[in-house]
């Protein structure tokens, strides 16, 4: 498990996600392989990801966390139907 961002960092990380647009949309098919895997191809490029549930609206609030653990990234912020993540570049480990 990953230890919490601190405090200044997490306010950052919010901030800059102001500005981004969802990255990635869960779909028809939930957290299937593929969807964590352009997560995590996301993740490496970007760091900052937001995503957008399309569908699974009412799961929402149990598939970010999921989602943040299978993508070995921290949930910065959850608000509507978005979630953001971050990994920095070179924490993801196989």
């Amino acid at each position: 498990m990953l230890e919490p961002l601190p405090n200044p960092q997490l306010r950052k990380l919010k901030s800059q996600s102001q500005r981004l647009e969802p990255m990635l949309k869960v779909g028809k098919a939930g957290l299937s392989e593929g969807f964590l895997k352009q997560v995590n191809e996301s993740l490496a490029q970007h760091e900052l990801v937001k995503i957008k549930f399309e569908n699974f609206k009412d799961e929402k609030k149990e598939l970010a966390p999921k989602i943040a653990e299978q993508t070995s990234s921290h949930l910065v912020h959850q608000v509507g139907n978005v979630i953001v993540l971050y990994r920095a570049k070179g924490e993801f480990k196989v």
